[in-house]
């Protein structure tokens, strides 16, 4: 199992550390480290602390912030960037981009939880520059193209 330095920033997330809530789960939580309460109005977008740091420290790794489920499909509660992305010599604190893409205001409470962070493998590759690529069945074609079913 991979070892990843991590760095608690706020000392109320002693009482929540990172930590994987079931032996199954692929990802951490990640809370609000705000002081107080603050409402989050339909279409506003907010930059939350996380209260820790992390260093991946290993070109081969990535993390990824992804939104809670029951908060995007109950409140509208997203990431503003959709998905997050922590690079492997990254050493700042995590901050959650939150989107209120809902039609209600959203109150969001300190030390709530509010997306989760996924480590996943990267693969760093040499591109070779061509003039073109061998057909293949699917060529060039895009959305939609290999049917509904």
């Amino acid at each position: 199992m991979k070892k990843v330095d991590v760095k608690v920033l706020d000392p109320r997330l002693h009482e929540h550390p990172p930590a994987y809530a079931t032996p199954g789960s692929a990802g951490i939580d990640l809370r609000a480290c705000i002081d107080g309460s603050m409402t989050i109005q339909p279409g506003q977008c907010e930059l939350i602390p996380s209260g820790i740091a992390l260093h991946l420290n290993d070109p081969h790794y990535a993390a990824m912030i992804l939104p809670r489920s029951g908060l995007g499909h109950k409140h509208g509660i997203v990431l503003g960037n959709l998905v997050g992305l922590i690079d492997s010599d990254y050493q700042g604190q995590i901050f959650i981009s939150i989107w209120n893409r809902g039609h209600h205001p959203f109150a969001l409470m300190p030390m709530e939880r509010i997306a989760q962070l996924v480590i996943v493998p990267v693969a760093q590759v040499q591109f070779n520059i061509v003039e073109d690529f061998p057909m293949s069945q699917r060529g060039a074609n895009g959305f939609g193209s290999t049917g509904k079913h």
